[in-house]
């Protein structure tokens, strides 16, 4: 049996990778503060503590890793010193890791390491059909958790060549589904407009690659279970407005008249179109994701006005 050592399993992503990688035969030890569902083993740690993280890599003698865990904090992490930290923290793992025997590697990266002032451009070609993010595209964060990203991954990839480390990198794009956090914008929206609250928003002309939770964490199963190496787009493949993704939820709660469209003003550096080219995603690593975002929006909806129907902060 495949031995994987998941960090992060208890996340937003994690929670959904970790059946999807059970389901492909994997033996799953979980690292972290929390112990997640569905784990095989737990191995109790701060992977932010140097000592901690070795022992956990140590005692789960794995033979593949899926790195998920990192700060997440929605308004927070964009900025961040905790970016530093896990920076540091992940470039240990991944050598542990491989020190102690471990061969396959995927750790998560961001489409925020891409260039900003590309995207821009690419996304007024979007708007006319062409001009999706392939991973060639030149990455020049425009933040710092785009450049801790972005700098693991310059560093990563190297050291993965000369160690013999068959290592991918999943650029994650915009994720929604059951299980927000507090900050995320279906999350939000489907909560206040089922609250009965306003929700002020920009007009919602940009456009953006949202993928179901689900298959984000399907995705990364399937690409630690494939050889492919180097970077790989987890996304949709299609971006939609935000203002078709809010009129959706609108429609699904009942409370459209609560949308504030205009209420607040998108900021100068937002570009038009984040889309994903998920060629490599569906070419070579076999995945297409399930969800349609009219059933994905439903069932978050749904799981939502249960939540707050059971009085609990949260699906």
């Amino acid at each position: 049996m495949k031995r994987v050592l998941v960090t992060g399993g208890a996340g937003f992503v994690g929670r959904h990778a970790i059946p999807a990688l059970a389901a492909r035969g994997f033996e799953i030890h979980a690292a972290g503060r929390t112990e997640p569902e569905g784990a095989h083993a737990f191995h109790a740690a701060d992977l932010l503590d140097p000592d901690q993280r070795r022992a956990a890599v140590q005692r789960a003698g794995a033979s593949h890793l899926l790195h998920l865990a990192w700060v997440t904090t929605p308004g927070r992490y964009w900025q961040a010193p905790d970016n530093l930290d896990w920076t540091a923290a992940s470039l240990d793992l991944v050598r542990a890791f491989r020190e102690t025997g471990g061969r396959r590697a995927v750790v998560a990266g961001t489409c925020a390491e891409y260039d900003w002032t590309t995207i821009a451009r690419l996304g007024e070609a979007t708007a006319a059909g062409t001009g999706h993010l392939p991973e060639s595209a030149p990455c020049n964060p425009a933040t710092l958790y785009g450049a801790a990203k972005d700098g693991l991954h310059r560093i990563l990839a190297p050291y993965a060549a000369s160690a013999g480390l068959s290592l991918a990198w999943g650029r994650l794009f915009y994720l929604y589904g059951p299980g927000e956090t507090p900050g995320r914008l279906v999350g939000d929206a489907a909560r206040a407009l089922l609250a009965g609250q306003r929700l002020a928003t920009s007009e919602g002309r940009q456009r953006r690659d949202f993928l179901h939770i689900a298959d984000a964490g399907a995705a990364f199963s399937a690409l630690l279970d494939a050889p492919v190496e180097g970077a790989v787009n987890i996304g949709s493949g299609t971006a939609v407005s935000v203002r078709s993704i809010l009129e959706e939820i609108g429609a699904r709660t009942g409370r459209p008249d609560l949308i504030d469209f205009g209420a607040r003003p998108l900021g100068p550096a937002e570009p038009a179109c984040i889309e994903a080219d998920i060629r490599r995603l569906a070419d070579e690593v076999g995945f297409c994701p399930r969800y349609d975002l009219k059933r994905g929006l439903a069932e978050t909806v749904a799981s939502w006005r249960a939540a707050l129907s059971n009085g609990a902060s949260g699906p």
